[in-house]
């Protein structure tokens, strides 16, 4: 294992699934320098063997409040309670450091290696997985079977690794990777809408489904309404003449709904402090950089709205003949520099000024004008 936690539920279910197991369980936290925090640690206690490699902790299993602003343990005696029943009972019927255990939680304990092996919290440490399986060769187990005696001195490993579906699933369900598609794809989606035919649409349609197969659907409401709130406020501000109090609303909802998109509450997550603080500045650097994009380019096409048409404003300007020619006949006048095919009612003299007073097609229609 190496892992900062997780969900409770997934947590719970894993430690059902071990005491139900016909199999011995063994939990290893590695490699070298790897963590098991939280829920990692929970599933460790509850493993028929446990081991952590040289350079690996466990620990930090107290009950995390979160917001944007910070995270503070939790003191209800309820979850706490809750929480070391779990710890106590699996600590004991595998012979460990049930005060070690409860400290875990109720003091946010961390321990090493060493520290574990010598509080009798794991069985073994072991520098590889072979060294690990040479120590389990002959120990046995009561599973829910009964009792198993383990022969691993000449068993093979067998390494499983993800196909294509888990390895995209496994990618999208990290909480940061999730938070930041769906905030990709919402803007994706907004310029998608307001430059059809580019393909943002379906990039952005694309990684919000990708999000929320991430998130298991399981995400806050109040987080979707405001992103999505956010993303209408954007749209109507990129319809609308001018940048003003709808896009800064909906650069603002659309950060903090994108913080709020996981559901961190106490009663669902053992995840660690130290985890929680960098997810929330990942999101808020990413929701920053994308937020500072988004009002740079939407600056850009209010520059360009404004901006007087290059094309469509010749009328009233004034031309240059550059050869005689016969009334209603055409002939060549200069223009801001260019040659450009001409026609006048009373005809055009070389030299003198003319002024445009429409087009038909690329022949410019001109009359006298002042000299």
């Amino acid at each position: 294992m190496s892992t900062p936690g997780g969900s409770l539920d997934a947590m719970l279910n894993i430690i059902m699934a071990i005491d139900n197991s016909p199999i011995p369980v063994v939990s290893y936290v590695y490699p070298a320098g790897s963590t098991s925090w939280s829920a990692g640690t929970y599933i460790l206690v509850a493993s028929h063997f446990a081991a952590m490699a040289p350079r690996t902790v466990i620990g930090s299993c107290q009950p995390i409040s979160y917001s944007p602003l910070g995270s503070t343990p939790i003191n209800d005696s309820k979850i706490i309670n809750a929480m070391v029943s779990v710890m106590d009972t699996h600590a004991r019927s595998h012979n460990r450091n049930v005060t070690l255990a409860t400290l875990f939680i109720t003091q946010n304990l961390n321990v090493d290696d060493e520290e574990a092996l010598s509080n009798r919290m794991i069985e073994f440490r072991a520098e590889s997985f072979a060294s690990l399986l040479s120590q389990l060769d002959g120990l046995s187990a009561n599973t829910s079977a009964g009792m198993k005696v383990l022969q691993t001195s000449n068993a093979t490993a067998i390494e499983y690794s993800f196909r294509l579906r888990e390895s995209i699933l496994n990618a999208v369900a990290d909480p940061t990777v999730s938070s930041i598609l769906f905030l990709v794809g919402i803007f994706a989606l907004i310029y998608g809408f307001s430059a059809p035919g580019a393909g943002g649409e379906i990039i952005g349609g694309i990684a919000v489904l990708l999000a929320l197969f991430g998130m298991g659907f399981d995400v806050n409401v109040v987080s979707v309404v405001m992103v999505l709130i956010g993303a209408i406020l954007l749209v109507y501000e990129l319809v609308t003449p001018g940048f003003g109090i709808f896009g800064i609303a909906g650069s603002i909802l659309l950060v903090i709904g994108a913080l709020f998109l996981v559901p961190f509450t106490p009663e669902k997550w053992a995840i660690s402090s130290d985890w929680y603080a960098a997810f929330t500045t990942i999101v808020l650097a990413a929701g920053a950089c994308i937020v500072a994009i988004s009002l740079f380019i939407i600056f850009k096409i209010m520059q360009v709205r404004r901006r007087r048409p290059v094309i469509g404003t010749m009328t009233g300007d004034l031309i240059t003949a550059k050869d005689d020619a016969a009334p209603n006949a055409s002939g060549f006048v200069w223009y801001n520099g260019e040659i450009w095919v001409a026609r006048c009612e009373s005809g055009m003299t070389a030299g003198k000024k003319y002024k445009i007073i429409g087009k038909d097609g690329p022949t410019l229609l001109v009359r006298e004008a002042p000299q």
